[in-house]
């Protein structure tokens, strides 16, 4: 399925993602990706997740900053390489990673990992041959 023009403006979509959704594929309410014109300023480009719930676009769709992506596997490829460490920066120093042992552990998250490396190792080697023939 397609990314719908709405709010946020597509200009370059996945579509069909339900197909293709990790461990959800074929499974997922996940219906596209895209990049666009975000819909909360016309002068921003964001990213969007489209949910379809019951045939109807769902308000469960989700819109973020593509820094905020880009925080968001920082952190999780950090947390694989290094575990959690009182000196882990994130992107800046003022931004340490902080630990929450009662949601659980650092172990969960390597645990998760190896347990859908399958899914997740072909999405990073490819996000890291992207870096590297990008910068």
């Amino acid at each position: 399925m397609d990314a719908p023009t709405r709010k946020h403006k597509p200009i370059v979509s996945v579509s069909d993602y339900d197909k293709i959704d990790g461990q959800y594929a074929n499974h997922t309410d996940t219906m596209a990706l895209s990049l666009g014109v975000a819909q909360y300023d016309a002068d921003e480009i964001s990213l969007k997740i489209w949910r379809m719930r019951n045939g109807k676009w769902s308000r469960m769709s989700e819109e973020m900053p593509i820094h905020r992506n880009l925080d968001l596997s920082i952190l999780f490829i950090k947390t694989l390489i290094e575990g959690y460490n009182e000196q882990s920066f994130l992107v800046k120093p003022e931004q340490k990673l902080t630990s929450h042992p009662y949601n659980g552990s650092i172990q969960d998250v390597m645990n998760y990992y190896n347990e859908n490396k399958t899914i997740l190792e072909p999405r990073l080697k490819e996000l890291k041959r992207l870096l590297e023939e990008w910068l």
